[in-house]
């Protein structure tokens, strides 16, 4: 905090970066006596090229009259719309917490208090998510409600089945062809926009696989509308034509994947050298040599015992009497059913598409390619994740210059506190047995787990909640239940800058503060080398408003009272950061005193797989330590090895009675106006979206007699609410985008809420249901369910603008 000589200074501009959302842009706020008036980019940060309107929308954010600036007490019954907020001190709200949480975790175990932490890539949670998640892991819970299965987890853990890490970084300024796969960076990463936008402009080609003609789709060389949920089909097809052409990198497929690799018809494993008798070690066999014949290939070593030119990645052999193929061969006949008429018909697009998507990425290389939540919000995500990076693999561009690059970093201690909890105490996570490859093996949990923990008690009671952020009852499928499941908690502490509609179930809710009234450290900036390269000590740009604080700093208070002070620094938040800073050259008073600041040279090396290691070569981290075409993985735990595409079940080509009735595919996505379910509390972004909107080609509002701009009810399955209709002529006549994150009124403008749990209000998430779920990951089908939409009869109308002119918060 500023002191008082600092605070009253007329005019000052601090470099820094928004917090806001994934990208982290160099920003430079303005500040005059002590007041946050506007912030602006800063061209010298690698990460300062742009501000979007949610950055610039800073001043509104801080100043907003709807904060939390104290913490309260609740004194009515939760089922009360008013929770009848009492304010409280910091000491007695914090004593409070601790003397509940020490109840609940000495009578029922640490696991009985559950924690909900809001998304790193669209709030300014990232400033103490590592702190965050040090508390969770050393009071010793499993359960963190991280809603990764739907947001990040595909592209950075699932795509570890097959490349055994996350999704790389694109090299957008050295690529010849980038490929956006369910990502629209003009929404969700700017600074990923601005990269291919300069990609585009040196003569790079663009290809963009949405629903939508969103973003960089207007000027794509090829856009693919593909019908929500089919992702994995197209990539197959894909997949299949740089097969059948030979447009794919034959030598980094024999030499870099395990398709060579033999697998035995009857086990479906690989076929190990024991089982033939050459070797009592874990060597695996491939099938190669002048004359065909065996060749070992050491996963340890990560090395054939012979050349590789040699290798037959097609081979079919039956080495003492053991009939196999390889995984090439399996992969190429998965592929080889979805021909283009075939994709064409399951993913609603032009079977030349397909042809001409093989075609661009064959013949423009580099490629890089990068998808994310639209890829992600599926039933059938993972194996969609693993049959688009099965595909990429086919390119050979991973890890080159420009394709997907795993940029060097900065040396860094984990501070996550992983080493305080057991094995017994992870496979305690809810859904553990359920998704033993999934998320929960990282403790993070699902809603409705969560859900049927409180209100069941299964497998065990969840008596607790202490949540930094997270809006679960409005981000997640299956409201109502939420509602119950909040309503039915003993205790529930929420933190954040504003209350939204899950903190209206809080016994507690504290106050934490702005990115701008506090300091932060950041160590790498992503998306480049030279943003890996920044090193920052953000500083708080005003003073705390109110008695809000870090989050950061209530966790450390917490740390305290529950005797977790040793293991936090003693509470000391610089200590803490110079920990991190302890394998750097560079001193936290270096960056007090250098703002803007401190760049170390860090070294890109490319095709790190390929380095001399041991004796072998570094290779991937996977079982086999090759691209995984073939997950043997998987295979053992009772899921498809090859990234098998299978059709929504909630879809037009799944139950054809769900179809009858509801014949529309209902997707949805990320707006630019607003942070998920954040903002539509701040004038200058609910301005330019007043109303929540399902947006439908005019065909088919025409067919329905319903007219651009007027109230519609949108059905599901599972539930019904209001939007206004909108129309986009670019949208496939059976694809409709409802926006979700409606819930929130806007006090300044005058613009009403939306009671998140009534079929009069507009809360998308009531429409999705969660008894179909991704087997792995277990996400659910937010961008690929049905639906119906019908004009609102008079009375309807009426009672709907009742609704909408009540605050709910």
């Amino acid at each position: 905090m500023q002191s008082k000589d600092e605070s009253t200074m007329s005019r000052r501009e601090l470099p820094g970066w928004c917090a806001l959302c994934r990208s982290r842009c160099g920003q430079i706020a303005v500040v005059e006596n002590d007041v946050l008036t506007s912030v602006k980019p800063d061209p010298r940060h690698p990460t300062g090229e742009a501000l979007c309107i949610k950055g610039r929308a800073a001043p509104e954010i801080v100043a907003n009259p709807q904060r939390v600036l104290h913490p309260v007490m609740r004194t009515r019954p939760k089922n009360d719309a008013d929770p009848g907020w009492q304010r409280i001190g910091w000491n007695e709200a914090l004593d409070r917490i601790a003397e509940n949480l020490r109840h609940v975790a000495a009578s029922h175990g640490p696991e009985a208090v559950a924690f909900a932490v809001t998304s790193t890539s669209s709030s300014a949670i990232s400033d103490g998510t590592k702190f965050i998640e040090r508390f969770i892991n050393r009071f010793g819970s499993p359960n963190n409600v991280y809603a990764t299965e739907i947001c990040n987890w595909h592209k950075d853990f699932a795509h570890a089945f097959t490349f055994g890490r996350g999704i790389a970084a694109p090299d957008f300024a050295n690529t010849g062809c980038v490929v956006l796969w369910g990502h629209n960076p003009s929404a969700t990463w700017l600074d990923h926009a601005t990269g291919v936008a300069a990609a585009r402009a040196r003569g790079a080609k663009i290809i963009v696989v949405d629903p939508r003609q969103a973003g960089a789709a207007a000027r794509a060389d090829l856009w693919l509308r593909v019908r929500p949920g089919s992702d994995g089909a197209l990539a197959l097809g894909i997949a299949n034509v740089m097969l059948n052409e030979g447009w794919y990198d034959r030598d980094f497929v024999r030499d870099w994947t395990n398709a060579p690799l033999l697998v035995r018809d009857d086990t479906g494993r690989f076929l190990r050298a024991s089982d033939i008798g050459l070797s009592t070690g874990s060597e695996l066999v491939a099938w190669g040599g002048a004359n065909g014949e065996p060749v070992l290939y050491d996963p340890a070593r990560r090395a054939y015992s012979g050349e590789t030119s040699t290798l037959i990645l097609a081979a079919q052999p039956a080495p003492d009497g053991i009939p196999c193929r390889t995984a090439f061969s399996h992969y190429t006949q998965m592929c080889a059913g979805y021909t283009p008429a075939r994709v064409a018909e399951i993913c609603w697009i032009d079977p030349e598409q397909v042809r001409r998507a093989a075609e661009l990425m064959s013949r423009n290389g580099p490629v890089c390619l990068y998808g994310w939540s639209g890829i992600g919000q599926h039933t059938n995500a993972t194996q969609t994740d693993r049959a688009i990076a099965t595909l990429y693999a086919l390119t050979g561009w991973f890890d080159a210059p420009g394709g997907n690059v795993g940029l060097a970093k900065h040396p860094t201690p984990d501070i996550s506190g992983r080493e305080f909890m057991t094995r017994e105490a992870w496979s305690k996570a809810l859904g553990a047995s359920e998704r033993p490859l999934g998320p929960p093996r990282n403790g993070w949990i699902r809603s409705d787990d969560f859900y049927r923990a409180v209100l069941d008690r299964r497998p065990y009671p969840i008596l607790a909640l202490v949540s930094f952020g997270a809006n679960i009852a409005v981000s997640h499928a299956n409201s109502e239940m939420g509602r119950r499941a909040l309503e039915a908690l003993p205790f529930y502490v929420h933190i954040d800058v504003v209350p939204n509609a899950t903190s209206r179930f809080a016994d507690i809710l504290l106050p934490s503060s702005t990115p701008w009234e506090r300091e932060a450290l950041r160590i790498g900036f992503d998306t480049t080398q030279a943003a890996e390269e920044q090193i920052q000590l953000r500083p708080a740009a005003i003073s705390l408003r109110g008695e809000a604080r870090s989050d950061t700093w209530i966790v450390f208070e917490l740390a305290k009272r529950l005797g977790f002070s040793d293991d936090f620094w003693h509470g000391d938040i610089d200590s803490a950061y110079r920990h991190m800073l302890s394998q750097i050259p560079v001193t936290l008073e270096q960056l007090r005193n250098h703002s803007q600041g401190i760049r170390l040279p860090l070294q890109t090396v490319h095709r790190k797989y390929a380095r001399i290691v041991q004796g072998g070569f570094e290779g991937f981290a996977t079982p086999t330590g090759r691209v995984e075409l073939y997950s043997e993985r998987l295979h053992d735990h009772g899921y498809p090895p090859l990234p098998e595409y299978v059709e929504p079940p909630l879809g037009p080509r799944g139950a054809s009675d769900v179809s009858d009735v509801y014949p529309l595919v209902l997707t949805t996505a990320k707006q630019p106006h607003f942070c998920h379910s954040q903002q539509r509390d701040i004038p200058s972004l609910r301005r330019r979206m007043p109303d929540p909107t399902i947006i439908m080609h005019p065909e088919t509002g025409m067919d329905r007699g319903i007219s651009e701009g007027e109230w519609v009810r949108v059905r599901s399955p599972k539930a019904a609410i209001q939007m206004r209709a909108a129309f986009d002529a670019a949208l496939h006549p059976r694809v409709v985008i409802g926006q979700y994150g409606w819930w929130q009124h806007n006090e300044r403008l005058g613009m009403p809420g939306y009671d998140p749990f009534s079929t009069d209000g507009s809360n998308y998430n009531l429409l999705i249901g969660d008894d179909l779920l991704d087997p792995i990951s277990g996400s659910a089908p937010h961008r690929s369910y049905q639906c119906e939409i019908e004009r609102l009869k008079s009375a309807d109308t009426v009672k709907s603008v009742a609704v909408r002119s009540k605050n709910f918060v």
